[in-house]
């Protein structure tokens, strides 16, 4: 007798095969969705760069659950978002966004409570804060914690799954998986960017300590310095400021050109908080076109602050952390102190040049003067046992040429007993300038004599006196004297400073005519001292300044 259904257990197979095949199917699908994340987590873990690692999370974790959008935020030491890494987007549609977020909404509350976060429609939870500015709409939302340790790094956040659909359970275990990991990845990083940091600031600080104590020129150690804290803090720019009046001025700018010069004021800018404070600052956003993130780091302790290093990154990247900050302040104070080092190392160095030229002033004045004081006395009393009147009128020429060359010795040992200071010329030296400078327009060199301590001895406001007193003489030698020769002697002696210039030109105006000389007169008579216009029996003019080195000021 016949089956009357034959065809019932082939129904049944064929009901048991396509089961199986669609859990086969399943199961392919899931190992090679696990064989995704395998090779995601290889691919984030294989770069060092915190900022390559950071930017490839985003893309895996956008790719494996095919999702529209996605984004990392970093999470800043008072729970908001310290950077914020896009994926998705085109540079046109970040263009149109007013500001990234700044970590309230959902996503403040996925950093109060971190835990993974799931939703249809963001615009549905009651937390929901909006998007800003032309930041283009978003549905469905999936939101994982990253943690590096025990330590919340920050959050992923991917949106609109593509074709409309949810993000489902198997997406979260997923992303979820990918965070651990990329926790792992982020802390290597970390570790190494933080050991290769330390690498080169040991390095750096063994360089500047080295190059300064050398004797090396300080600018060229501190662009040396900036350069190397460009390279340990990751920077764009790295400017070093010292105090100019009332503002700070940069003197060294690597990675920007046009920055030498500038000024910060110290109340309102980076810099100035930091030189103020003798405290380290940073910003995550200076708000600018060139700067986003932003640091300053004073060159020095609080009261003592020397400078300010300032350190700048293009906006959109990465700012500078805690632990940076930090290790950039233990540099800079390491800098200043060797740069204290090196001013020490400087005095030291002037104060033995100036002992070898006291020492050399007083075997100058101890043995040269006093011998040929002794030959020039010598000379005087064989003068009287010379009969012929040319060898006599002989021996007291030469007589007269060992009295002057004593007298420009002593002028020498004044000159070396005097500190020199470079950017501040001396009495001295500013004399000469100007009895050189009249030698174009009178048309020969006058004769110059100086004496006495006149660099240590002469205060500034009879200084300044001094040199425009000779000024004037020398103007009106040049403008009126008609003269062929002209002597101009400088001399400290008795408490006072003593100017004369002397011409044998055509004299005083006949008419009694001095109103080019009352300015002389009223110079002296300001400082209590004295002025004298007269004729010598030689003929020309004779003019005679003085001032006591104590001026009493008259009214």
């Amino acid at each position: 007798m016949t089956d009357p259904h034959p065809l019932i257990p082939n129904m049944r197979l064929d009901e048991l095969l396509s089961e199986l095949q669609t859990r086969l199917t399943a199961v392919l699908a899931t190992r090679d969705r696990v064989h995704t994340l395998l090779e995601a987590v290889v691919s984030i873990g294989s770069d060092l760069q915190l900022e390559v690692v950071l930017r490839r999370i985003v893309e895996t974790a956008v790719r494996l659950v095919d999702a529209g959008y996605g984004a990392l935020g970093v999470i800043g030491e008072e729970s908001t978002l310290l950077e914020f890494i896009p994926v998705g987007l085109s540079e046109e549609e970040i263009a149109k966004i007013e500001h990234w977020p700044h970590g309230l909404g959902l996503l403040g509350l996925l950093i109060k409570e971190p835990a993974p976060l799931r939703l249809a429609r963001i615009s549905d939870h009651p937390e929901s804060y909006g998007f800003p500015p032309g930041h283009p709409p978003m549905g469905s939302f999936l939101g994982v914690p990253i943690r590096v340790r025990e330590e919340v790094f920050g959050n992923l956040y991917l949106t609109e799954k593509r074709g409309g659909a949810e993000f489902d359970e198997e997406d979260q275990a997923v992303v979820t998986a990918l965070a651990t990991a990329a926790g792992v990845a982020i802390e290597n990083a970390r570790l190494y960017e933080e050991t290769r940091r330390r690498e080169i600031w040991l390095q750096a600080s063994t360089e500047v300590t080295t190059s300064l104590l050398s004797g090396e020129d300080v600018d060229t150690v501190l662009t040396q310095v900036a350069r190397r804290v460009r390279e340990m803090a990751d920077a764009d720019v790295t400017t070093i400021l010292f105090p100019a009046g009332d503002a700070l001025r940069v003197v060294i700018a690597e990675g920007a050109d046009g920055l030498i010069g500038t000024r910060a004021e110290l109340t309102g800018s980076l810099p100035g908080q930091a030189y103020v404070s003798g405290e380290p600052h940073m910003v995550s956003d200076l708000g600018t076109s060139d700067i986003g993130a932003a640091a300053a780091v004073p060159l020095g302790a609080a009261g003592s602050v020397r400078g300010v290093l300032s350190l700048g990154k293009r906006p959109g990247r990465f700012p500078f952390t805690p632990s940076m900050l930090r290790m950039l302040h233990a540099f800079a104070g390491q800098a200043a102190i060797a740069l204290e080092l090196a001013e020490v190392r400087q005095d030291a160095e002037r104060l033995s040049l100036l002992e070898d030229r006291d020492r050399i002033a007083k075997d100058l004045h101890d043995v040269v003067i006093q011998r040929l004081f002794a030959v020039a006395m010598t000379l005087m009393s064989t003068v009287r046992l010379v009969e012929h009147p040319e060898a006599s009128g002989r021996l007291r020429h030469a007589i007269d040429e060992l009295d002057e060359t004593i007298r420009q010795i002593r002028s020498t040992i004044f000159a070396l007993q005097v500190p020199r200071d470079e950017a501040e010329p001396s009495l001295r030296a500013r004399i000469v300038d100007l009895v050189e400078s009249a030698r174009g327009h009178l048309g020969f060199m006058p004769g110059l004599r100086l004496e006495g301590p006149l660099d240590n001895a002469v205060p500034a406001p009879v200084a300044a006196h001094v040199l425009a007193v000779l000024q004037e003489a020398l103007s009106n030698l040049v403008r009126h004297a008609k003269a062929s020769r002209a002597d101009v002697s400088a001399e400290v002696t008795g408490g006072q400073i003593i100017l004369l210039v002397e011409d044998n030109g055509i004299g005083l105006p006949g008419d009694g005519r001095r109103s080019g000389l009352r300015n002389l007169e009223e110079r002296a008579s300001q400082l209590g001292g004295t002025f004298q216009a007269d004729a010598p029996d030689t003929g020309g003019t004779r003019l005679t300044w003085s001032a006591p080195l104590t001026p009493s000021v008259q009214p």
